[in-house]
């Protein structure tokens, strides 16, 4: 077994001793984890190994390009090409794909145009396997059984072939996918178990750089290198560079190759190898991914009778955690955004942030589960701003993408410094948020001179949804001003963040798009898809004031008028007409769950006086668009976001304003639920007569005490205690429960 194994036995046992009281029926949460959820239909995301926020996601590719395939792999395919160390969690974006790994033998030669002529293998769904931290299958045209395990830097491939005069193994770097390009690349064999090199490549991303160094169990007998698909010397560097390594194989042979990652330098990558990956113990690896994960999931203990919930649940809270991801080193070193190499001192470095999806309830979750690595991935955000200026929109692989719209490392940062996450600097933090707010590129220039981006006719800019979403984070600025005592700034974008009303439109009662003189388009079709609203259309943006909601109800008329105008969101359902773009799934009425600018809208009952028609809601979207299966997910799971809602919102809490460190009450789905906080409290969050019946809230009670609210704030959760809704089949209309302001902080 190893002494890595004994110990993690001894975890376990512990932990499980410890926890026997809570409920005897879980055995171990990684368990209940299924990676293949959101494999098939729009999830597109990965089955493969990683750990927690890591460097690598080892997993298998396809080798067919598309957008089913954006993570590298679809369920519905039969073949695999190769396994690659780094994939993306449902983005929609194809890059990455580094570092083709695939093994081979003489039983099996045929190639096919569709995977480029690269090496591949039928597989079978009956014997493939994915847990958190492992990921197995058969190549069944070579009998040979692939598994794949990681570090935090490092990918474990352990390869059991039969006996075969002809063993190969083929690292390609490349090979490419949908967006991904390599720019150059370097294979250097050092000896007859060592191999270093780097794969340079543009995409999504313009400039990535990922650094290997590669060991192997056995030494391979000799080698082909190639240089842009010609037999060449050692060293190659070229555009296209691979290399194929030959053995002689006995059956049931084992040879595992281990791969450390660096985006700064080839030292980095050995420094990774060495630290995290010093022998070839596959199963020691493979038990301390399990136990990393378990630790992670150990945080948020779910009671329930139903296995297939606890499956679901599971899952989504491993799928939160598979972004963002590392970005330095062992020696802190990384590819900064300015191109240079930089140095994280006291931190790590993180990248992948999703920011428009995110800042919505990922990361307000990640200040309740992760408070000491949300210190991290601010200091990563405040490092993006030194190296560039600004701070990043949708940062990738050390690069600045430019895709999506907004600010929203803004809310991010102001709702960690409101929750008491201070282990970076604040005044560094607010001058970066300022200055991102006040620069002239990303059409703020027209923001700030006429109080919201005029539609452009001509082009996509979806004009109506920055002006919403430069709003909201102009209110946040504005919030981190006051706490700071900066009157000026505090007045100035507090004035700015009411810059909504400019293209809010009384007589459709929408969001419209406005002209630079001053008037409204035309012709104009709330329900339908322009280039005026990102990747949404009117309905959904009207919503998207999370700062006032309160004065969002009034300009609408009032709760009455509000109440039916949320009624007919959910009401008006598409007809078999209208033109629904990829990215409208998950749809109730014109809500769209599968996208994020939707989410919070099913909450905003809870602001009227109306909180069992938010229950209802909730509850009928957890039951519906998310699913034990690999078609489980209703829309892209967009690096956190879409199995955060879940999270979130089977607690029966929502961050409906990201920033305000409020969440507003839904429809819990669980009998009970303790979270296990950092700072060694507990928070239990506990629901008397929960069914599928009762998803109505009766009464609600914090510490004891019967409250009239529908909310709790960050600070009742992180001080601990019980939480206890008692829950009916019928809504209590008489309970007479406030809602916090929209416009406050609550710290």
């Amino acid at each position: 077994m190893g002494k890595y194994g004994f110990i993690y036995l001894v975890f376990v046992s512990l932990l499980f001793n410890c926890e026997q009281s809570k409920d005897v029926n879980l055995t171990n949460f990684t368990h209940y984890v299924n990676p293949f959820i959101g494999t098939d239909g729009p999830g597109n995301t990965y089955p493969g190994a990683t750990v927690p926020f890591g460097m690598v996601q080892l997993s298998p590719d396809i080798g067919i390009p598309g957008w089913d395939r954006i993570a590298g792999y679809f369920y519905q395919d039969s073949i695999i090409s190769g396994f690659s160390h780094m994939h993306l969690s449902g983005t929609g974006a194809g890059d990455l794909y580094d570092i083709l790994v695939m093994p081979t033998n003489s039983r099996f030669s045929k190639r096919i145009a569709d995977n480029n002529y690269k090496p591949f293998s039928r597989f079978s769904h009956n014997s493939e396997q994915a847990l958190p931290g492992y990921y197995k299958v058969n190549l069944l045209d070579y009998g040979i059984k692939a598994e794949l395990t990681t570090t935090a830097r490092t990918g474990i491939h352990k390869y059991t072939f039969p006996k075969d005069s002809l063993s190969q193994i083929h690292i390609d770097l490349g090979y490419a996918l949908n967006w991904d390009a390599p720019t150059d690349t370097y294979i250097h064999v050092v000896d007859s178990t060592t191999i270093e090199g780097y794969r340079k490549s543009t995409g999504w991303a313009r400039d990535q750089r990922v650094y290997f160094a590669i060991k192997l169990s056995k030494p391979f007998k000799s080698y082909q290198i190639f240089k842009n698909d010609t037999l060449a010397t050692n060293p190659v560097e070229a555009k296209n560079s691979k290399i194929i390594l030959n053995y002689t194989t006995t059956d049931d042979e084992v040879i595992i190759l281990k791969t450390g990652l660096s985006t700064a330098s080839i030292e980095g990558a050995y420094k990774s190898l060495e630290t995290e990956a010093p022998d070839f113990n596959f199963e020691a690896y493979k038990e301390k991914a399990n136990a990393i994960w378990e630790k992670e999931l150990q945080k948020i203990r779910i009671k329930s009778s139903d296995d297939n919930q606890k499956t679901i649940f599971y899952t989504m809270l491993y799928q939160s955690m598979l972004a963002p991801t590392l970005l330095s080193d062992y020696n802190g070193e990384y590819k900064g955004a300015n191109d240079s190499i930089m140095n994280a001192e006291g931190f790590d470095r993180y990248d992948t942030f999703s920011l428009w999806d995110t800042y919505r309830a990922a990361h307000p979750l990640y200040t309740i589960m992760h408070p000491k690595r949300v210190s991290d991935m601010i200091n990563s955000l405040l490092s993006h701003y030194k190296e560039t200026g600004l701070l990043p929109v949708w940062s990738m692989q050390g690069n600045e993408t430019n895709m999506m719209i907004g600010n929203h490392a803004i809310p991010v940062i102001v709702d960690a410094y409101f929750k008491g996450i201070t282990n970076f600097d604040v005044a560094l933090a607010y001058q970066a948020c300022k200055e991102s707010s006040m620069v002239n590129s990303r059409q703020l220039d027209t923001y700030k001179t006429l109080g919201y981006v005029p539609a452009d006719e001509d082009n996509e800019n979806w004009s109506v949804s920055k002006t919403l979403e430069c709003a909201y984070d102009d209110w946040c600025v504005a919030q981190f001003a006051k706490a700071l005592n900066k009157t000026d700034d505090y007045n100035y974008f507090l004035n700015r963040s009411e810059n909504w009303r400019n293209v809010y439109d009384s007589k459709s009662t929408f969001m419209r798009p406005k002209l630079a003189n001053g008037h409204f388009i035309k012709e104009f079709i709330p329900k339908e898809y322009t280039p005026y609203f990102c990747e949404s259309n009117a309905w959904q943006y009207v919503w998207s004031v999370p700062q006032n909601i309160e004065g969002l109800i009034q300009a609408v008329g009032g709760n009455d008028a509000f109440e039916k105008k949320l009624d007919s969101m959910f009401s008006l359902n598409p007809l078999p007409e209208d033109k629904l773009p990829i990215f409208s799934t998950g749809m109730i009425g014109q809500y769209a769950h599968g996208n994020e600018p939707s989410h919070h809208v099913a909450y905003l009952y809870d602001y009227i006086n109306k909180p069992w028609k938010t229950q209802k809601l909730v509850r009928d979207i957890l039951k519906t668009q998310y699913k034990n299966e690999p078609n489980g997910l209703c829309g892209n799971e967009d690096c956190g976001q879409m199995s955060s809602w879940y999270v979130l919102s089977s607690l029966g809490i929502y961050p409906v304003n990201p920033a305000q460190g409020v969440y507003a009450f839904g429809s819990p789905l669980f009998d009970e639920a303790t979270i296990n906080l950092e700072n060694g409290n507990t928070f239990v969050i506990k629901s008397i007569n929960n069914s599928n019946a009762n998803i109505y809230i009766q009464s609600v009670s914090l510490n004891g005490k019967e409250i009239d609210r529908n909310y709790i704030t960050h600070q009742d959760i992180l001080q601990g205690g019980d939480l206890v809704f008692t829950m009916g089949n019928t809504p209590n209309k008489n309970r007479k429960a406030n809602m916090a302001l929209s416009s406050k902080i609550y710290n």
